[in-house]
């Protein structure tokens, strides 16, 4: 009998190639997102030896099946839709509807000035008022938003990154006046102010102040909010900016890295705050790659944090991560053919084993969803969990010699950008240096370049276009929110204690120039009606803006 390898180069030659000679390959070459080459077909004979080793069980280091021995079979993901728009009030009333439709876990998407520490009656405010989130400049905004929520049952993540402590201290105050206590609250900040300086751009401070804020809030969580995710280090901006997969695993890893070192800088023992990380990634087209870098990216985890920071505790080695479908992936052409790209997406999430998702509407290339495409979004997650039956038995498709080529090939090519980053000093330098920055922007370049030419095809865009333009019900934001909003804050102004607001904003500007945890005094301060942008031009004032 031939050797496996001999009998596969017998096929490849005498099968495969003849077959070309009649249909020749629709493409010069089939590789991944990362450039990862595909053979056209995969045999054992070209996996690692260890990958039996490597693939273990559910539950059990290195996680690659899974953090939960049971995974879907015991409890689906959270299905968690980000949303938010306008005032308080009325994202509460889609809040409400969503968790009427079967959500069970809340996302809040905040407005622009909010992401970046302005108050609506600012200058640079204007004409941003609630249009790509809720406006939450003060805590009677935040009571507002989560009115008749009971945040004692539901978890809550909030995209929110440079003032991300001043917003976790007005849910901390909101639960208390529900009387919910602290250490009963559940969800995440996202916290993650490496990728804003990477990809995103909504940061307020220089770096270094921006990361004590960060291991304040580890600190914080660590004691007095134990269930609460205290980062959730993005991958997915890294992804929407145009990176690779393979370079979205390796920059997010390297940014958690770096938060790790840091809050062991900090006199943080590492097995107290590491089980409250978590991660966040996009879900792209590319479906069998997608699933291998989720497995890819927890099996490398669990590594770092075992071999490098030598952490003892099992749950932080475990990579817990949200997934959203991929907004850069929509188009405005066709865009009842987002339905189907999400679903794909969601799919490769849910095989890929995500704790929470994110389904994006069909309309989020034109404008914030409207009721009826967040529905739809909804309901693909329902009907991958209830009717499809891939959630019936755990990491289903390990085993497959594609994904487990797929899965060892991105754990290797990111632990390759891993070192190159370690030898630049660690994700800070690099990001500072530009060098991230430029890998991502040549990815993005790349692809652009085999969309126009045709190389990449997008259903729509540059093949199978319509001459015929859908109507689309367009969600649209009412301007005059911001005047009422700037009206609202002026009330609040004439009626607070204007001396205990500036006497706390003295505090904080003490506190920040020394090491004393900033967390309780924004908590006290917006318990006092201190607002959101008043906290952050103390900082700014103390700390200065990142240029």
């Amino acid at each position: 009998m031939p050797s496996h390898s001999a009998q596969y180069a017998h096929w490849l030659t005498q099968q495969y190639r003849k077959a070309l000679e009649k249909a020749p390959e629709r493409k010069a070459s089939f590789s991944t997102s990362s450039a990862i080459e595909l053979p056209p077909l995969i045999t054992p004979n070209q996996l690692d030896e260890a990958y039996q080793a490597q693939l273990g069980f559910a539950g059990e280091y290195p996680f690659t099946r899974g953090i939960q021995p049971s995974m879907y079979r015991s409890r689906f993901w959270t299905m968690r839709q980000y949303a938010g728009f306008a005032t308080a009030e009325e994202s509460n009333t889609r809040y409400k509807y969503l968790l009427a439709n079967g959500q069970n876990g809340l996302s809040v998407a905040f407005d622009l000035p909010t992401q970046i520490g302005y108050d609506p009656d600012d200058e640079m405010a204007m004409g941003e008022v609630g249009k790509v989130g809720v406006s939450i400049p003060t805590l009677q905004d935040m009571a507002r938003l989560f009115q008749d929520i009971p945040l004692g049952r539901v978890s809550t993540s909030m995209t929110i990154n440079a003032p991300a402590a001043i917003l976790l201290a007005m849910y901390i105050a909101v639960g208390q006046q529900q009387g919910v206590e602290p250490k009963q609250l559940r969800g995440t900040i996202q916290n993650d102010i490496l990728k804003e300086y990477l990809a995103r751009g909504t940061y307020i401070f220089p770096p270094r102040p921006s990361m004590r804020l960060i291991t304040d809030v580890f600190q914080y969580c660590q004691r007095e909010v134990p269930h609460w995710n205290t980062i959730s280090i993005s991958g997915y901006h890294i992804r929407e900016a145009g990176s690779t997969a393979v370079q979205e695993v390796a920059f997010t890893l390297a940014n958690g890295i770096a938060y790790v070192q840091a809050a062991v800088n900090a006199g943080l023992a590492v097995d107290d705050f590491a089980p409250q990380l978590s991660f966040f990634f996009n879900a792209h087209n590319q479906f069998l790659e997608e699933i291998a870098k989720f497995r890819a990216a927890r099996r490398l985890w669990a590594s770092i944090m075992r071999e490098r920071f030598g952490a003892k505790n099992s749950k932080s080695w475990q990579l817990r991560f949200h997934t959203q479908t991929g907004g850069s992936t929509l188009t405005a052409q066709q865009p009842e053919n987002n339905v189907t790209r999400v679903t794909i997406q969601a799919l490769s999430a849910v095989l890929g084993g995500t704790q929470s998702l994110h389904t994006n509407g069909m309309d989020e290339a034109l404008a914030l969803p409207t009721e009826t495409a967040a529905r739809v979004a909804l309901r693909t997650q329902q009907i991958i969990a209830y009717e499809s039956g891939v959630a019936d038995t755990v990491d289903p498709l390990a085993g497959s010699y594609l994904l487990e080529y797929l899965t060892d090939e991105i754990e290797r090519r990111s632990r390759d950008y891993l070192a190159q980053i370690d030898g630049m000093g660690g994700a800070l330098p690099a990001i500072e240096s530009g060098w991230t920055q430029n890998e991502i922007h040549t990815s993005a370049y790349l692809t652009q370049l085999a969309v126009e030419r045709g190389e990449q095809v997008i259903v729509g865009v540059n093949k199978f276009e319509s001459v015929v333009t859908p109507a689309v019900e367009i969600q649209r934001i009412d301007p005059a929110i911001e005047q009422r909003q700037c009206e609202k804050l002026a009330g609040l102004r004439a009626q607070r204690d204007n001396e205990r607001v500036s006497a706390l904003r003295q505090q904080i500007a003490t506190a920040a120039k020394g090491s004393e945890n900033l967390l309780p005094l924004f908590i006290e301060a917006v318990r006092a009606d201190t607002t959101l942008g008043e906290i952050c031009n103390t900082l700014r004032e103390v700390w200065g803006e990142y240029r």
